[in-house]
């Protein structure tokens, strides 16, 4: 059997692949690669379907061991990616021989970074993804050092460039995002939602939550209390606090509080990447 171990994982190492779209109405989010534009990358680069398996790194740290050979590619922001000692970089496919190591360093901007293997991982799959839901807790559990995990059969080619330049991680982002669908709960939703926000230390894959300008609910809206409504990604939903709180792939699927506005699907990956402290303005529309 194909496998690699895990010798290292860095503040978080979870096996991620597309998702689970389509489970909602079953109470389940859709999961899957926060930057998934990077994921689908790695994956081409190492010879795989997009949607295969591979692993999201949180700040780097991860560490691997070869146990047959295979290749390697690592994406998302720019980072170190050293075979033993040698440095190799990041976005290009590298070959593994049985028992080389590969060690993904910490990037200097932005937050994940992927790891695809010729073949993809291949864990236990529920509701038709490999991915790890961090509410929910379905898909294979986070990475521990000692993990082997097993690999498919490597079916595709690598492909690569001379030179494939990473995308940078911006320090600040414009958001575009779509009012509604509970906008007219508050006055000037538009003009409430403009202004700097920051990202702060308590977001996570669930959602980013915001620091900034408390916003209030219009006067007719004040005292008012909604039933759980359907979530979908991207919504910007309005706790009692007024601090927003975007919600990214693992959301839950339904919420009591206003959404005054969802994020439109080409910025989050973006939003994926934003470390806290990143500033972020939204470009309502």
């Amino acid at each position: 059997m194909r496998t690699v171990e895990v010798l290292a994982t860095g503040p978080s190492a979870l096996i991620e692949d597309l998702g689970r779209p389509g489970h909602a109405h079953l109470g389940v989010p859709p999961s899957g690669a926060l930057d998934a534009p990077a994921l689908r990358l790695a994956n081409r680069l190492a010879g795989n379907a997009e949607a295969a398996a591979g692993i999201e790194a949180l700040l780097g740290g991860l560490t691997i061991r070869a146990r047959t050979s295979c290749t390697a590619a690592v994406t998302g922001p720019a980072v170190s990616v050293r075979v033993d000692e040698r440095e190799v970089g990041s976005h290009t496919p590298v070959h593994l021989s049985a028992g080389q190591t590969l060690t993904i360093g910490t990037p200097g901007r932005g937050l994940r970074c992927y790891l695809a293997l010729s073949g993809g991982i291949k864990a236990d799959a529920d509701l038709g993804s490999r991915s790890r839901d961090v509410l929910s807790e379905l898909g294979p559990p986070p990475l521990s050092a000692g993990d082997v995990l097993p690999l498919g059969d490597a079916l595709g080619v690598p492909t690569g460039l001379d030179v494939l330049v990473p995308a940078a991680a911006p320090a600040e982002l414009e958001v575009p995002v779509l009012l509604g669908p509970r906008d007219d709960w508050f006055d000037s939703p538009a003009q409430a939602l403009r202004g700097r926000w920051t990202v702060t230390s308590e977001s996570n894959r669930v959602g980013l939550r915001l620091a900034g300008h408390a916003l209030t609910r219009s006067t007719d809206y004040r005292e008012s209390e909604l039933p759980s409504e359907p979530l979908v990604t991207g919504a910007i939903q309005l706790p009692p606090s007024g601090l927003p709180v975007v919600f990214l792939a693992d959301h839950p699927t339904t919420g009591g509080y206003p959404v005054i506005a969802v994020v439109r699907r080409g910025s989050l990956a973006a939003l994926g990447q934003a470390r806290p402290g990143t500033n972020l303005w939204f470009q309502p529309s």
